[in-house]
């Protein structure tokens, strides 16, 4: 690590611990012991499919616990750019100093309101119908939350070291309901089984169909004129960690989907009968009874491979996310 950006990297790590001291009650138990799994792989620099040593990962565990409670209440720490301190939240301008040093800065309020951070370095800078998508590579810095990709100042920001993590859970611990749509899925990517094995061999071609997934429900959420986003910022702070959040995020993500320029609409144009799979097979929680026409949509689709229906039903979702 550059030695230069030391100081700014054990700052952000004493953020995470506030946040992460002060956020882990917002989680259900199997939820924790999840995001303590993903960041323990993270801090191990092991693959999504890669456990540690039950007997280290308890002790690991029981250190950031002590961690936590050290850490617990206090206020977050200025971030030490330049000689001069810039708010932990100020990320245009963190981000003015650490783009041209190849990084970048991460921060703001995910579920329930719980501050979340990052750094990261840039892999690739590019441009998609006049938004800017920063796609991330190796993560320097993070807390509990596996979040693949989020928007920010106007731009999609793309975290691979996350994305992965987190597509991972969710073919590992998919309910039974998603199974046959990502079988399809993963027929459609030329896996020849769905088993573990081939799945780590063919994991980057799985990644790469999720990947525009990924971005293109950022873009879909930049694009939106429908929920405006101070509406939706001030409900949430109004209702955070309530079902009124829960509803609210829930259509907006439908919105950002089924919108002309979201994920759906991009798996439609490209004809990604794989991304289709995927976005059936996960296809969870309210979304279901939002959404409810979907995976019948697909199941009719994988029949007949008529794109005309799931463009159908994507209006149909979008009007109710709309109405």
């Amino acid at each position: 690590m550059n030695q230069s950006i030391a100081p700014l990297v054990n700052a952000l790590k004493n953020n995470c611990d506030i946040s992460d001291a002060g956020g882990s009650a917002i989680f259900s138990i199997c939820g924790m012991a999840l995001r303590l799994r993903d960041l323990n792989k993270w801090e191990q620099q092991l693959n999504p499919w890669e456990e540690e040593d039950p007997a280290r990962l308890i002790n690991w565990i029981d250190a950031k616990e002590q961690t936590w409670e050290r850490m617990g209440g206090r206020d977050f720490s200025h971030l030490p750019l330049n000689g001069k301190p810039v708010d932990a939240f100020d990320t245009l301008s963190a981000n003015k100093v650490l783009n041209p040093l190849g990084l970048f800065y991460g921060a703001g309020y995910a579920h329930s309101l719980k501050p979340t951070f990052f750094l990261a370095e840039i892999r690739e800078t590019r441009e998609i119908n006049g938004i800017r998508i920063m796609v991330l590579g190796r993560e320097l810095v993070r807390d509990l939350l596996t979040l693949p990709a989020l928007s920010q100042d106007n731009t999609v920001v793309f975290r691979r070291d996350a994305a992965r993590l987190f597509l991972w859970d969710q073919m590992a611990y998919l309910k039974k309901s998603g199974q046959r749509f990502l079988r399809y899925a993963l027929r459609q990517c030329g896996l020849p089984d769905p088993g573990v094995d081939t799945r780590i061999a063919h994991f980057d071609d799985i990644m790469a169909v999720q990947e525009q997934t990924y971005i293109y429900h950022e873009i879909g959420e930049i694009t939106d004129r429908i929920f405006p986003g101070d509406t939706f910022r001030e409900i949430l702070s109004l209702f955070p960690h309530t079902p009124v959040e829960l509803l609210a995020r829930t259509v907006k993500d439908l919105l950002a989907d089924t919108g002309p320029e979201g994920a759906l609409a991009r798996i439609i144009e490209t004809r990604s009968a794989a991304g289709l799979g995927f976005y059936a097979a996960f296809q969870d929680g309210l979304f279901r009874p939002l959404f409810p026409g979907l995976r019948q949509a697909v199941e009719a689709f994988v029949a007949g491979e008529d794109w005309q229906v799931i463009e159908a039903e994507r209006i149909r979702g979008y009007d109710t996310a709309s109405r």
